[in-house]
């Protein structure tokens, strides 16, 4: 015979084009009519030669037994399932164009054919599909029993509501749901509690199969148990089932045809293990779930994708009230509310816990043993109870550099990260890390999030960290992590340019080999960057100290200084510096003097002024033991800081002036406009304008030379502050707004929090309500965000003077005066 493989009866479009295919397979065959008729006899069949060429004559499609007898005759029987599907596709065509259908007893007469039903008598000629007895069977109601303490997920269930509803707009597709997310956070639950509320919509019956995607078996399910299980349930008996995958895929489809049914294909693994398992039929509606995203089924199937997210709070503690009562959640809100936070919304853990508390742990003691033990908490012998071993299911479906990723990322400083240094944590190519990534996000043990940005739920990363600790030997853990930290510490240092254009010059190694720091092209985006990363800084520099990376640990420390002092971050700038100083005892004298000077000021700038003074003395005797001007003179600058904290600006001034001869006999010209204008501040402070203006002058002509923008803001608000204080408040303002320009330009909230205060107090001194108003609302604002509790009670009294002032005032519209939130909101 000739190759009868490479004909498809797939590509017949109409009933023509089908009976020409079936032309090409006889000749293919190259046997004669009578030699058709003799094989079908010896296979059983009933194939008449006359009536074989009446069909092949015309251009109408053939009775199913007929092109059964005939495909077997030929010698096709391995894709007889594909012929007879392809058959019904262009007969539900046909009946689409012309509005008709076979009857049920032609279609059941398909189905006997398919499963070679011994109903079904092929050797007498005068039975035919109007004669046929259909067999009984049960209508398939396979769902499992409706989870009983189903909460929540109104937007999920919302959303498959309207994906179903496509069918009654009139769409002519089959509708697909894939519902994803991690293991343990209801896919089932949700694609069974819908299913449960709309039975009345599928009258034909509902299947239901786990396929066992991620579960304690070691083996997913293949497709030919799940089609076979599937035709069971529709009546085909056993050995009527067809032993090709593609024939039994055919039959479901055609068993199914036109019914209005539910498949709920729960727990995959593959697409590959859904596809066969698709109706064929826009009257079905297909639920799949699956920790896999299944992005084939999506860009090849139609289906609409529903991923699904942890609780909400307001979620969570319904889950606990439907579990445990609403009076045993009112007796203990506190424990519960801790509970609900250690748990972060992950339905499972909550249910597991839940569940412990119900059979007599008091609520206090279970939350107590999450928030001691963590994840070893959520562990049980039974492995559909234990959320470690629910996790670990996942694992298996990825290569061992996805495992060893997923590992390092439960490991790495920071709370999420993004792909320049996850390249550096793994040591891998670009393109090789992004595909880890992907794949880990893939299976849902990762979430993506807008920027490129990626994180684990805290009890994800619990397991990673574990998985880390116990499969990563600890040489393959310390080098991810020296990449990872070089990482964030060198691309820091580059941002630190940006920020602070004239540093002192400092001593850097070169990052560990695989290690790739990120490079930043100007000052927005090295903002920008430490914006973002500043937790992972912090992180890092933790995960330096505890690899006793001592060097690391400082520079990490000097890199986030000027970032601090921009954005406020007094309290990060303690930590960071004492970690510095501790780890400057195993560094070179230098850095020890440093290390006490940049403490100290953090100290000062919190208002601890014993532990300033301390460090500061600290810093200036190694200074004067080592004989380095350049260090007496940055700690005289410090010490001036920290007694105008105090409120002692006569030390301030005397402190100040040293440090300007010192910098000036150095010849450092920078430093020395620095201290020109503290000169100036400290004798403004006094009550001296003249000299303070005249030093800060001098110093605004010395910042403007070297290009330094910082320099200039300051120098600028202290000429604002001695404009007011010497009645030119019109000066005092136009100099107050060109220091907050350029503050704002290089994202200095913390001195533009000081400058907008002073601002508001020149605003006031001409009436200018609204206007005060305005600048002291904002400066509220940014002392709350860097939580400077004194300074945001001082502009909050500030604001209830003004609205005194005011009402007081006879200026105003009696309207104004009636409404006194259109000045100011009292809710501040």
């Amino acid at each position: 015979m000739g190759n009868l493989g490479e004909l498809s009866p797939y590509e017949a479009r109409d009933a023509a084009g089908f009976i020409e295919l079936m032309r090409q397979l006889k000749e293919r065959s190259g046997l004669t009519y009578r030699e058709l008729e003799e094989r079908a006899a010896r296979s059983g069949d009933v194939l008449a030669r006359s009536t074989l060429a009446d069909v092949l004559r015309r251009c109408t499609l053939p009775r199913p037994e007929v092109l059964a007898g005939f495909v077997r005759a030929c010698g096709d029987e391995q894709r007889l399932g594909a012929w007879l599907d392809a058959r019904e596709r262009v007969r539900r065509r046909l009946a689409h164009e012309l509005g008709s259908a076979p009857g049920p007893a032609l279609q059941l007469l398909h189905q006997q054919m398919l499963t070679g039903d011994p109903a079904l008598d092929l050797a007498a000629p005068t039975a035919t599909a109007s004669t046929a007895t259909p067999v009984q069977v049960p209508v398939p109601r396979q769902l499992p029993a409706p989870p009983t303490s189903f909460v929540g997920r109104n937007g999920e269930l919302a959303a498959l509501e309207s994906t179903h509803k496509q069918r009654s707009n009139g769409d002519s597709v089959l509708v697909i749901a894939a519902i994803g997310g991690a293991g343990g956070i209801g896919k089932t639950w949700l694609a069974l509690a819908w299913a449960h509320r709309h039975l009345d919509r599928f009258p034909d019956g509902q299947l239901f199969v786990d396929l066992r995607g991620f579960s304690p078996d070691s083996q997913p399910m293949g497709p030919v148990g799940a089609v076979r299980g599937f035709l069971g349930a529709l009546g085909v008996a056993a050995d009527r089932v067809p032993h090709d995958l593609d024939a039994q895929a055919a039959l479901y489809r055609s068993l199914v045809a036109d019914k209005r049914m539910l498949v709920v294909l729960d727990n995959a693994a593959t697409v590959e293990q859904v596809v066969p398992l698709l109706p064929g039929s826009a009257s079905c509606t297909v639920l799949v779930t699956s920790r896999h995203r299944l992005h084939g089924l999506v860009a090849r199937h139609g289906a609409r994708p529903l991923p699904l997210g942890m609780f909400t709070d307001a979620e969570a503690h319904a889950l606990l009230v439907a579990i445990l009562g609403p009076d045993h959640v009112a007796a203990d809100e506190h424990s519960v509310a801790e509970l609900m936070a250690l748990c972060g919304g992950f339905p499972l853990a909550l249910g597991l816990i839940a569940a412990r508390i119900r059979h007599h742990l008091p609520t206090a003691d279970a939350v107590a043993e999450l928030r001691e033990f963590g994840l070893d908490a959520l562990d049980a012998d039974d492995p559909t109870a234990s959320l470690p071993a629910v996790l670990s299911w996942s694992l298996r479906q990825l290569t061992q550099r996805q495992r060893t990723v997923f590992a390092l990322l439960g490991i790495t400083p920071g709370p999420d990260i993004g792909l320049p240094a996850a390249t550096s944590l793994t040591g891998l190519p670009v393109g090789e890390t992004r595909a880890v990534l992907h794949a880990l996000a893939d299976v849902s043990l990762l979430d993506s999030h807008p920027g490129g940005r990626y994180a684990m739920h805290d009890l994800v990363r619990a397991y990673a960290t574990t998985y880390a600790q116990h499969d990563l030997p600890e040489p393959v853990r310390r080098a991810a992590l020296e990449r990872v930290v070089d990482f964030y510490r060198h691309t820091a240092h580059t941002a630190d340019r940006f920020l602070n254009p004239h540093p002192a010059p400092i001593r850097l190694h070169p990052p560990v080999p695989s290690a790739h720091p990120q490079p930043l092209p100007d000052h927005p985006s090295a903002l920008a960057w430490m914006d973002t990363h500043h937790p992972h800084l912090l992180a890092a520099q933790h995960t330096a100290a505890g690899h006793q990376r001592h060097q690391a640990v400082w520079h990490l420390a000097w890199t986030l200084t000027a970032f601090h002092r921009r954005r406020g971050h007094r309290h990060d700038e303690v930590a960071v510096w004492q970690a510095a100083t501790d780890a400057a005892e195993h560094l070179p004298a230098a850095t020890r003097t440093l290390a006490h000077r940049r403490l100290g000021s953090a100290h000062a700038a919190l208002g601890w002024h014993e532990q300033a003074i301390e460090h500061l003395h600290q810093a200036l005797a190694l200074a004067e033991h080592h004989q380095d001007p350049t260090q007496q003179a940055h700690n005289h600058h410090a010490l001036a800081r920290a007694w105008e904290r105090r409120g002692d600006n006569r030390r301030s001034l005397e402190h100040s002036r040293h440090a300007r001869d010192l910098f000036h006999a150095l010849g450092q010209t920078v430093w020395e406009a620095v201290t020109l204008n503290t000169v100036g501040w400290y004798a403004a402070r006094l009550g001296d304008y003249d000299t303070a203006r005249d030093h800060c002058q001098q110093a605004l002509t010395l910042h403007g030379r070297h290009h330094d923008p910082n320099g200039e803001a300051d120098t600028l608000d202290s000429l604002g502050y001695i404009d007011h204080h010497t009645g030119h408040y019109h000066q005092a303002i136009d100099h107050y707004q060109q220091a907050l320009t350029l503050y704002r330009t290089l994202g200095n909230t913390s001195q533009s929090a000081d400058t907008l205060d002073r601002l508001g107090h020149s605003h006031t001194a001409l009436d200018q309500h609204t206007q005060a108003c305005s600048v002291w609302r904002e400066a509220l604002e940014l002392y709350r965000e860097q939580r400077c509790e004194a300074d945001a009670e001082r502009v909050q009294r500030q604001l209830g003077n003004l609205l005194k002032a005011a009402l007081a005032s006879t200026s105003l519209p009696a309207a104004v005066r009636s409404s006194p939130t259109t000045i100011i909101d009292t809710q501040l």
